[in-house]
């Protein structure tokens, strides 16, 4: 069977709309075609610089052109993209560096200090590709669906994190079945400000070029300036996760956003109803997701019209994909059990984890670690990952379900949740709580997780922070509050 292969993505999008914008960021443009000869550019100093095809290339850099550019440069050397979480300790970096085998590492100037201490040979910054003369070997403009495209890290919540394999075609069918869930328009704009280390970032940088759309890139989320690119540049379409959403929603600025903003993709887990009830209140349409990296991003999508009516679904599937539900016993009739996903966008392994590969992948399938039910409409609702579900007194206790429950009270901004040891039940849960009103007390959050939840859900202790610890991917850290716990909180009011 022939090899499937397509024009380069931005090489297309630049002969087809060369003057459609591609890509704003701090007041300056850049169009199809400018952008197309900034990435040939650096494509042909990369080749000078003696990255060969078929290398594994890391980078370390922040939101900026230079990573777009860099990225789409990638793709007409045919090397293999890897990127690095900036917030990783050195040891972590090392480990991912070794891991994925990466033969460069490409860092910006503000990395480079971090990036030396590494054990690592070949690390050459942005600053000095640049100022390469190009060679004037001629670039091969075509792209190979099946070909490998990335290797992006899991979060490594619990345990190493995992080189998850995306191909072309498994970004390629992710950009598609978004676009069949929702919609592409001609004024359609999307504004970034999730990590392009990540893949929701990375989605969007190929999503904008494959549907000849604006990208708005922002370094790093602020609710400020987020909210004024809605209000100024013509964004129609934002990812966020919860806290993204509640901070842009209370910052001063926030006003009702312009009848041509249609979309606010709402990933990294249900949004809390109040979250919702102001959403609708204010017409902001939010379409909850459901994703990994190992779908290429959102595998399953709710619209807005559902938001009530299911409230706490993640949704259904996008058009290409499937979703199953598999107990313990592996017969795929229980209510609940363990999430497995199929799909051209979904990947097809670990890089170099062959006996993981084996256990999780069967005929397709991906067991994510994630536990849910679908309901009898077919909407998944994703109650936790499983190694973060624990048992008290005998049930199922999942953290997520606590946390949305106290993120409903007025005063929370932030909830973490998890299972301590308990002489009676085994497990009893505890809450770690950043506030918007200090005046709330202890007592009162539990009384109003009694008022909405099962006995044996409701928090036995609830414990006041300034910061809850996440990773990059904004997923909360549940083993660094064990350790608050362990150690004595000094991160406490």
């Amino acid at each position: 069977m022939a090899e499937l292969e397509m024009k380069n993505w931005l090489s297309q999008r630049a002969f087809l709309t060369p003057d459609r914008t591609a890509l704003v960021f701090e007041n300056r443009d850049w169009t199809y075609r400018e952008l197309n000869e900034s990435v040939e550019s650096i494509a042909r100093k990369l080749l000078k610089r003696g990255l060969e095809k078929g290398q594994h290339i890391g980078f370390l850099m922040d939101n900026h052109p230079d990573t777009i550019i860099l990225l789409h440069a990638f793709h007409l050397i045919h090397v293999v993209a890897v990127p690095l979480n900036k917030r990783l300790s050195e040891s972590e970096l090392d480990y991912q560096l070794h891991d994925a085998e990466v033969d460069w590492l490409i860092v910006d100037v503000a990395h480079l200090e971090k990036a030396q201490r590494l054990r690592f040979g070949k690390i050459v910054t942005m600053m000095e590709i640049k100022e390469v003369n190009e060679t004037n070997t001629e670039l091969d403009k075509v792209i190979y669906l099946g070909n490998l495209h990335s290797i992006i890290f899991t979060s490594g919540t619990t345990g190493y994190p995992k080189g998850v394999m995306l191909t072309f075609g498994n970004h390629w069918w992710s950009a598609t079945g978004s676009a069949l869930n929702l919609g592409i328009r001609n004024d359609d704009c999307w504004l970034c400000a999730v990590p392009l280390f990540h893949v929701s970032g990375l989605s969007i940088v190929m999503r904008s070029v494959i549907y000849g759309i604006p990208m708005v890139l922002h370094r790093t989320f602020e609710p400020v300036a987020f909210n004024e690119s809605i209000y100024k540049e013509g964004v129609t379409i934002a990812s966020v996760v919860s806290v993204m959403l509640s901070k842009a929603l209370d910052s001063d600025n926030f006003r009702p956003y312009p009848g041509g903003f249609r979309c606010m993709l709402l990933g990294g887990g249900p949004a809390p109803f109040p979250l919702l009830k102001r959403c609708e209140v204010n017409n902001i349409p939010v379409f909850q997701t459901y994703g990994l990296s190992e779908s290429a991003s959102q595998i399953v999508t709710l619209a807005p019209e559902d938001s009530f009516r299911k409230l706490g679904s993640a949704g259904k599937p996008l058009f290409p994909s499937q979703v199953k539900i598999v107990s313990g016993e592996g017969d795929g009739t229980s209510l609940e059990g363990e999430i497995f996903v199929k799909g051209p966008n979904v990947t097809q392994g670990y890089f170099n984890k062959h006996d993981i590969n084996a256990e999780k992948i069967q005929d397709g399938w991906l067991a994510t670690g994630d536990v849910g039910y679908l309901d009898d409409d077919g909407f998944l609702y994703v109650l936790d990952r499983r190694n973060d579900m624990f048992i008290s007194g005998g049930e199922n206790v999942y953290p997520a379900e606590i946390e949305a429950c106290l993120l409903g009270h007025e005063t929370v901004a932030e909830a973490g949740v998890i299972g301590i040891d308990d002489a009676v039940w085994g497990k009893v849960p505890a809450a770690f709580v950043v506030l918007k009103d200090p005046d709330v007390s202890e007592e009162a959050l539990i009384q109003y997780c009694k008022e909405h939840l099962a006995s044996y859900k409701v928090p036995k202790i609830v414990r006041f922070i300034k910061v809850l610890p996440r990773n990059a991917s904004n997923k909360i850290l549940r083993k660094d509050l064990h350790s608050l716990l362990e150690e004595g909180d000094e991160n406490a009011d």
